[in-house]
C-alpha cells in the first residue's frame, strides 16, 4: 500500500482532493515494481515470482475513514475502509481468495495501513493461508516533540475524528483506549495475532521532521535545517535526536514480546526502505547485523529463522546506511 501522509481537516483535504493522493483520476497509470514488489530473482529472491500489487492511496486517512454523509459544499468523501474493503473483495475476486501465501505491506501511512488492516486482511484470506504483515516506516510513536508535548497525538486525533475512523480501528484497541491513541502501533501491536515484521529507521526522517519537531511547535525555526540533515544539528539538538530514539526504542516494545514478530531497525535517517532494489537488497543498502532488509525478511516470513535486530545506537554510526534523501 502506498504512502503520502493524511488530511486532517477540510482544508487539507480539499487541496489533497485535487491530486493523485486524493483522487483516482488523477493518478499516473504506470508504476514502477522494485524493492519487496520487484519481479526481479537477483534483487527480491524471495518474493519476486509472486503476484503483487500496489494499493494505491487515495483516501488520507490510511484507508480507515467510514464517514456516510457527503457535504455538498465541499463534495469530500471520507470512506477510506470502504475503498479498502471494496480493493480487497476485487483482488479476492481475481483470485486471491486462492492464495497460499499473503504479505499485507506498505510504506509510511501505508505501512500504517498494513498495521491497522493486518488481522482483518488475515481473516479474509483463506484459512490454510500463511499471512503475515510488513510495515516499512510505519511505526509512527506517540512521541513528545521539542516542547514536552505531544503534537503528533493532536494531529491524528483530529485525523480519527474527520475520517470517523474511530468504527473501523481495530477493536481489540479501541474498546482499550480513546480511538485517536489507536491510529499508534504501538498500543494496536500487543493485542494483534497475525505476525508482523516492522522496518524502521531508529532516526526516521519523517518522524523526526513531523514527530518531533513539528513547524507548528517550532516557532523560532531553531530546527529547520537540523531536522533536514542532522549533521547540521548543534550538540544539544543531536541530544534531544538521541532521546527520539529512545522513545522509538521503547515504543517496539511490544514487537519484542514474541519471536513471531520481526524488527529490523536500522540507525539511518531515512523513511520508507524497502520500495527500491537498492535499499531493499542492493550492495549500497542499509545493513543491521550483516543482514540486509530482503534477507531479513524473507527468512521471517518462510520461518528460516527469526529476526529482531536493533542497530548501533548513535547517528552516523551505520556506514550502510545510505546518503540523505527526502523522499516522504
Amino acid at each position: 500500500m502506498e504512502g503520502g501522509g493524511w488530511c486532517n481537516d477540510i482544508a487539507s483535504c480539499s487541496e489533497r482532493k485535487n491530486t493523485m493522493k486524493g483522487s483516482s483520476k488523477l493518478m499516473n497509470k504506470d508504476f514502477g515494481f522494485s524493492g519487496i514488489l520487484g519481479s526481479q530473482q537477483s534483487t527480491n529472491p524471495d518474493f519476486y515470482n509472486w503476484n503483487r500489487i500496489k494499493v494505491r492511496y487515495c483516501d488520507g486517512s490510511s484507508f480507515t475513514g467510514d464517514v456516510e454523509a457527503v457535504n455538498p459544499s465541499n463534495k469530500l468523501f471520507f470512506r477510506g475502509a470502504r475503498v479498502w474493503r471494496a480493493v480487497i473483495d476485487d483482488l479476492m475476486a481475481k483470485g486471491m481468495n486462492k492464495a497460499q501465501n499473503a504479505i499485507l505491506s506498505g510504506c509510511s501511512a501505508g505501512a500504517l495501513a498494513a498495521i491497522l488492516h493486518c488481522d482483518q486482511f488475515h481473516a479474509i484470506l483463506p484459512r490454510t493461508a500463511k499471512v503475515k504483515c510488513v510495515s516499512d516506516a510505519g511505526y509512527f510513536i506517540h512521541g513528545k516533540d521539542i516542547t514536552g508535548g505531544s503534537y503528533i497525538e493532536s494531529y491524528y486525533s483530529k485525523v480519527v475524528a474527520l475520517h470517523g475512523s474511530a468504527k473501523t480501528l481495530p477493536v481489540s484497541c479501541t474498546s482499550r483506549m480513546k480511538p485517536e491513541l489507536c491510529f499508534f502501533p504501538q498500543y494496536v501491536v500487543p493485542s494483534m495475532r497475525t505476525p508482523l515484521f516492522v522496518v524502521n529507521a531508529a532516526f526516521d526522517s519523517w518522524q523526526i521532521k513531523n514527530v518531533l519537531a513539528p513547524s507548528a511547535v517550532d516557532k523560532r525555526k531553531e530546527w529547520k535545517d537540523c531536522k533536514l540533515d542532522l549533521k547540521k544539528c548543534t550538540p544539544a539538538q543531536l541530544r534531544t535526536v538521541q532521546g527520539f530514539r529512545d522513545q522509538i526504542l521503547r515504543a517496539l516494545a511490544p514487537v519484542h514480546s514474541t519471536t513471531s514478530r520481526g524488527l529490523f531497525l536500522d540507525s539511518c535517517h531515512a523513511h520508507c526502505q524497502g520500495g527500491s532494489a537498492a535499499s531493499w537488497s542492493g550492495s549500497k543498502g542499509p545493513s543491521v547485523g550483516n543482514t540486509k532488509i530482503a534477507k531479513a525478511v524473507g527468512d521471517w516470513f518462510y520461518d528460516r529463522s527469526p529476526f529482531q535486530k536493533t542497530d548501533c545506537p548513535t547517528y552516523p554510526c551505520n556506514p550502510t546506511c545510505p546518503a540523505v534523501s527526502s523522499e516522504d
